[in-house]
């Protein structure tokens, strides 16, 4: 179990957040190239994640606007979080006066009485990560195994039942180059809104023991530039769109050449929680350039990266 406070969006403006990872069996799915959370499951009874929750949430206040509870997996997957836990979870947030839960599902967990036992209670948010709306990159990049249509019947039934929709994208998924990924990013954030409530950005980053782990050791993938998350948070309208850059500045994670990235993660971050495109006003780095030759040139590589790693810039 890991527990941490933060902000977060609600309602336009920026509160009290506090996330919490509970310890379940994890994913069922477990084929996604990019994910290594399938490795932190393990045996978790009904006793166990109630006390887990219990743990978390001792210190509680009025300050925690919004919890976040993430398993690895599917909060709606009743292997994972069996119903009973998922009442008990909901009707204490519910007691405590927490204003809004986010949980993350994958689209066939999502049922309408499941939904409906969660917003009766309390305000929910229901993350599912699309990451893309292109059927063919999702299903053989990333091995995410459902469709657009599956990911869009979910969010139907989760609008029918008065829930939100929260949308992960996922910024460049494997086999694609740079301006192929901002491209693809932009078209499905444009593909996604009609669906969801907020759009999430995710910025790929390696993974342990993962499929894309073994790309990135071999030359064969970069993670995305910072220079590509502010192109792609700048080109999407019509839904809030939020992005935390995980690791940004590690090679593993989202960077840039290196001298940069703290800045463009606190802008990245800004921006989350005010939605005002001035926090990308006045970013520049002379790594800039190499960005742009990057997203014109990569794809005549064949998408293979220009510069695996921009530490020789």
């Amino acid at each position: 179990m890991a527990v941490w406070r933060s902000k977060d969006l609600l309602d336009g403006e920026a509160a009290g957040s506090l996330t919490i990872i509970l310890r379940t069996r994890g994913c069922r799915w477990r084929r996604c190239t990019v994910c290594g959370y399938a490795s932190e499951g393990g045996p978790a009874t009904e006793e166990d994640l109630i006390a887990q929750f219990r743990a978390a949430t001792r210190d509680l206040s009025s300050e925690d606007r919004v919890v976040k509870i993430y398993t690895s997996g599917s909060f709606l997957d009743p292997l994972e979080v069996p119903p009973p836990v998922r009442v008990q979870i909901l009707d204490g947030l519910a007691a405590a006066g927490v204003e809004k839960l986010v949980v993350e599902s994958r689209p066939e967990y999502v049922a309408i009485e499941a939904v409906e036992e969660s917003v009766a209670r309390i305000r929910t948010d229901f993350a599912m990560g699309l990451e893309t709306s292109n059927d063919l990159v999702r299903d053989r990049s990333i091995a995410k195994g459902f469709s657009f249509e599956e990911f869009a019947a979910a969010a139907r039934v989760v609008h029918d039942a008065g829930g939100s929709v929260k949308t992960y994208l996922l910024l460049k998924p494997p086999f694609l180059s740079e301006g192929a990924a901002i491209a693809d990013a932009l078209r499905s954030a444009r593909d996604a809104i009609p669906f969801s409530d907020v759009l999430s950005l995710n910025l790929c980053n390696i993974q342990k023991g993962t499929p894309l782990e073994r790309m990135w050791m071999l030359g064969d993938y970069r993670p995305p530039w910072l220079w590509s998350a502010v192109e792609v948070l700048r080109g999407v309208a019509g839904a809030p769109i939020i992005c935390d850059p995980v690791a940004a500045g590690a090679r593993r994670g989202p960077h840039n050449c290196g001298r940069c990235d703290e800045a463009f993660a606190k802008a990245i971050r800004e921006h989350a929680l005010t939605q005002d495109a001035g926090a990308f006003e006045g970013l520049e780095c002379r790594c800039r350039s190499a960005w742009e030759k990057v997203v014109e040139l990569e794809d005549l590589a064949f998408g293979a990266p220009l510069d695996a790693d921009t530490r020789r810039l």
